[in-house]
């Protein structure tokens, strides 16, 4: 299993957002379910298999932070209302406390469906911070095949919802599939001949992109970052970058890039952006899941050298 080095603090979240627009059903047999995902992946999955016989809402709008996603009363009036919420347990606190409220019998946590298998222990002044030590990362959307997964496992549950329609959501799923598996290919062969497969982020949020591709993960905050880090953070980190022979360096759009920027002018590095793809903005580098993920693969080429 490909590890993910910490170097630096775990920190509180800062993540982006998006909202995916509901569609109305023409073809269903009455009127249309309501799905609310709490965030954009969850959003977007969730469309692909709903097509048009379902409305998909979001809670996390454009901007927002998911991690520290506040709802408003209407927010939790539209989870009453959902026929289905879908959305990833402990990722969002303020979620899980309206689902346990409002919509247990009527939620599907993807948790099981994701299979999150990796985790990560802060270091803090070269110890490990023993009270967030195995925290699980949750950016398992970031591995085309696990949310493959999530997608079979929501249509089955949808299905469950409304019958009628069931066979069209499993067959949406099947397809969702096929385009991510064909992503998956695309993503595998660009970086089958790279040579450098470490992989340092300003943000630990890249590590099932790492494990699918065979690259290690060193990031400079942790899995939910927002202060800058220290100068001994920062100098272990070049240290590793030398002894690595590190190329670039990776920040993620709309946070800034001047930690980046400070470890590659230290370094002789580069720097270039990934997107963790947790909400789609205007800064984004496609208009979906699959452009963007195209996006990472290509700047993932360029910076680690890949034939």
């Amino acid at each position: 299993m490909t590890r993910t080095v910490a170097i630096g603090m775990s920190v509180a979240a800062a993540l982006l957002a998006t909202t995916v627009a509901c569609s109305s059903s023409t073809d269903s047999g009455g009127d249309d379910l309501r799905v609310v995902a709490a965030f954009y992946p969850l959003a977007w999955m969730a469309q692909q298999v709903a097509g048009n016989r379902t409305q998909v809402e979001t809670l996390t709008k454009p901007g927002a932070e998911p991690h520290d996603l506040e709802l408003t009363p209407q927010d939790v009036a539209t989870m009453t209302e959902a026929d289905l919420v879908v959305y990833l347990a402990t990722f969002q606190p303020a979620v899980d406390e309206a689902v346990a409220r409002e919509a247990d019998d009527r939620a599907y946590d993807v948790t099981p469906d994701a299979s999150l298998d990796l985790t990560y222990t802060p270091i803090e002044e070269g110890q490990e911070d023993s009270a967030e030590a195995g925290t699980i990362d949750p950016h398992f959307w970031l591995d085309p095949l696990r949310l493959a997964d999530v997608g079979d496992a929501f249509a089955a549950r949808l299905g469950d919802a409304d019958p009628e329609n069931a066979q069209a959501f499993l067959d949406n799923a099947a397809t969702l599939r096929t385009s991510l598996e064909e992503l998956d290919v695309e993503i595998a062969t660009a970086l089958t001949s790279c040579e450098q497969r470490d992989l340092v982020t300003s943000h630990t949020a890249f590590g099932y992109l790492a494990q699918r591709y065979d690259m290690e993960q060193a990031g400079i905050t942790g899995l939910v970052p927002e202060e800058e880090p220290s100068p001994p953070e920062l100098a272990t980190v070049s240290d590793f970058v030398r002894a690595n022979g590190v190329r670039t360096i990776y920040y993620e759009t709309l946070v800034s890039p001047a930690v980046a920027e400070t470890l590659a002018r230290e370094t002789g590095a580069t720097t270039a952006v990934l997107d963790p793809l947790e909400g789609l903005t205007e800064e984004s580098s496609g208009g979906d899941y699959i452009e963007v993920m195209r996006t990472n693969a290509q700047t993932l080429q360029r910076g680690q050298g890949c034939a």
